[in-house]
């Protein structure tokens, strides 16, 4: 195993270069430091991360925490922050709660025995009154709470501005001439979700269309509790909806396939806009309208937070709250109204 004198000797630096550029304690040039990451690169060194844990009281590790690494928002989160972690000397533990409050707490104490500097944190939902369960999460180490940050809990936080995103995608269907626009939601006990029904609100406000409570369909992120949402709402005799309007990719999904499953066809039948890219823009024909999230800047700004967090030292008496702006990609199946 290669040792940090034949990085220095490879390099042509001093030990104590390379000791500053491994452990991020001092500036370095960033002439020496391309020369210490080659000559770490062409000799495979492998730090012990537990001894220099030890000495310096530092693992250069952060960990972030995810309620379900299938759902392909949050791999793009993931890779955001990888990047950002590892061009600062960071390694990056990435684990699944699968939406399970008791496994999210287990992991926490998990990350914190391993001696984590830091956690990214997209919270668990699905259900209310879960305060308590996070109010000790923001203390030590460090947490920033990415997507979601629970009610009450006064951390730093990476998201996109979820009211003006879904304000975005609700005003485009008013746009084509749609007045009588459907939203299926994800669970209302997420704050986001919450936030994503008040652009709803907002952007039929400020048209002057009287909200109708009929066209306000709560759902969750179980695929068949979507599925019967959808359909109690599409098969009605009267009063169907020229537009459907989905708060996240999950439900989305579901959404898109309960319309198929009626019988009906976008934009033909009824127009389509959905949170979140469901998946290749060439699988769906016709093409669907997304409101597009920043993920790979949510994981990377997300990181630029905590490790300032971490530097100062201090809790987050006056937290950091970032929102970043969505974008709406329009494709086929926001076609203007025929009625």
């Amino acid at each position: 195993m290669a040792t940090q004198k034949e990085l220095a000797k490879l390099a042509g630096v001093s030990a104590g270069t390379v000791s500053n550029v491994i452990s991020g304690s001092a500036r370095v040039s960033e002439r020496n430091r391309k020369k210490v990451l080659k000559a770490v690169r062409v000799l495979n060194y492998q730090p012990n991360l537990i001894a220099r844990s030890l000495k310096t009281n530092r693992t250069r590790t952060l960990g972030i925490v995810v309620p379900d690494i299938t759902i392909p928002f949050f791999p793009k989160i993931v890779r955001g922050a990888e990047s950002a972690a590892r061009e600062r000397g960071y390694f990056l533990i990435v684990l699944d709660s699968e939406h399970n409050h008791a496994r999210e707490a287990d992991i926490m104490a998990l990350l914190r025995a391993q001696r984590v500097e830091g956690i990214l944190l997209v919270a668990a939902g699905g259900r209310k009154g879960n305060t308590d369960d996070h109010s000790s999460f923001a203390v030590d180490p460090p947490v920033v709470y990415l997507d979601r940050l629970p009610d009450g809990i006064h951390a730093d936080s990476v998201s996109v501005d979820d009211r003006a995103a879904a304000e975005m995608g609700v005003s485009h269907l008013l746009s084509r001439g749609h007045r009588q626009i459907a939203i299926v939601t994800g669970p209302l006990t997420l704050k986001n979700e919450q936030e994503r029904l008040r652009g709803y609100r907002q952007a039929l406000q400020r048209s002057g269309i009287p909200i109708r409570e009929s066209l306000i369909w709560p759902g969750s992120f179980e695929q068949d509790e979507v599925l019967r949402t959808c359909h109690r709402g599409l098969l009605k005799a009267k009063g169907r909806p020229s537009a459907l309007f989905a708060t996240n990719g999950v439900t989305g999904l579901q959404a898109l396939r309960s319309i198929y499953m009626a019988g009906l066809k976008t934009p033909q039948d009824i127009a389509f806009v959905t949170f979140d890219e469901l998946t290749s823009d060439d699988f769906f024909h016709p093409g669907i309208t997304s409101v597009l999230q920043p993920t790979f800047a949510i994981g990377y700004r997300a990181v630029e937070v905590l490790l300032n967090r971490i530097q100062k030292g201090t809790v987050a008496t006056t937290p950091l709250k970032v929102r970043l702006p969505a974008t709406l990609v329009v494709r086929e199946s926001s076609e203007p109204c025929r009625s």
